[in-house]
């Protein structure tokens, strides 16, 4: 690796891990940028989950004021994430990379429709509930199980995927939704992780070696856009974070449509 790769591999990092704590999707900077450099696809996939749990972890400490009070509907919704990221890491380890990627835009296109509409489907469904659900029931349970499998096997713009499913089911405010959800993509991230550094100390799945040197790169990368991020989308009015979410949407749509 080249000092200009690496520059490139590290200023990635900053910027994905600063889209991360705002929205999701940080990953369609990261993982492009490692196959750009000569990384195979699925040691690119593997190495940027691991390198992102850094700035995935101070995102979600940026918002730890957003998080108040929201401490037993993690927990709940933590489990969905973690049994989902095992299964998503499991198939990555063990079926084609393709396999995915002909559903991957019509989930992210769902999930920027459900963040359009949010504001209305909430009304909708908050005057037809007799009592209000403050975990979300298990519908979003089983939402966030889905993210969890498709962050485990990919993770690009399960962020956004999280937001519409969050922001639809419980009653909050978008940045106490967008703070659950950087939670949750910490969990989902950090199960990952531990997957791929345990298969990898066992050689269990040669395909999909990790590399250390692009790991450290992103991981530093990500921890200060992590930080920065989260200080930015804090102050960010909900009309334009929202905004933002969907134009992070449409561009990971054309990014994974056209390559």
């Amino acid at each position: 690796m080249t000092p200009w790769e690496a520059a490139a591999i590290f200023a990635a990092g900053i910027g994905a891990g600063g889209i991360n704590a705002v929205v999701g999707s940080g990953s369609l900077i990261t993982f492009p940028t490692m196959v750009a450099v000569g990384l195979p696809p699925v040691v690119a996939n593997v190495s940027n989950n691991i390198g992102l749990v850094p700035g995935s972890l101070t995102g979600a400490l940026g918002y730890r004021a957003e998080l108040k009070g929201q401490r037993d509907r993690l927990v709940r919704l933590g489990t969905g994430s973690l049994l989902g990221s095992l299964i998503g890491g499991v198939l990555l380890l063990s079926l084609p990379e393709r396999t995915f990627t002909a559903i991957v835009s019509v989930l992210i296109g769902l999930a920027c429709v459900l963040v359009v509409l949010q504001p209305r489907l909430s009304g909708w469904l908050n005057a037809r509930r007799e009592h209000a659900r403050p975990h979300g029931g298990p519908w979003l349970w089983l939402g966030v199980f889905g993210a969890g499998i498709y962050g485990g096997y990919f993770g690009a713009a399960q962020g956004v995927l999280l937001i519409g499913l969050l922001g639809i089911f419980l009653d909050e405010e978008l940045q106490r939704v967008n703070a659950a959800k950087n939670v949750l993509s910490l969990l989902v991230n950090g199960i990952a992780a531990a997957l791929f550094i345990t298969a990898d100390a066992l050689d269990l799945f040669p395909m999909a070696e990790i590399d250390w040197r692009a790991v450290g790169l992103v991981a530093v990368g990500a921890t200060i856009g992590g930080y920065l991020g989260a200080r930015v989308g804090r102050k960010l009015p909900a009309p334009v974070l929202r905004g933002f979410i969907v134009c992070v949407g449409v561009a990971a749509i054309v990014k994974l449509v056209y390559g």
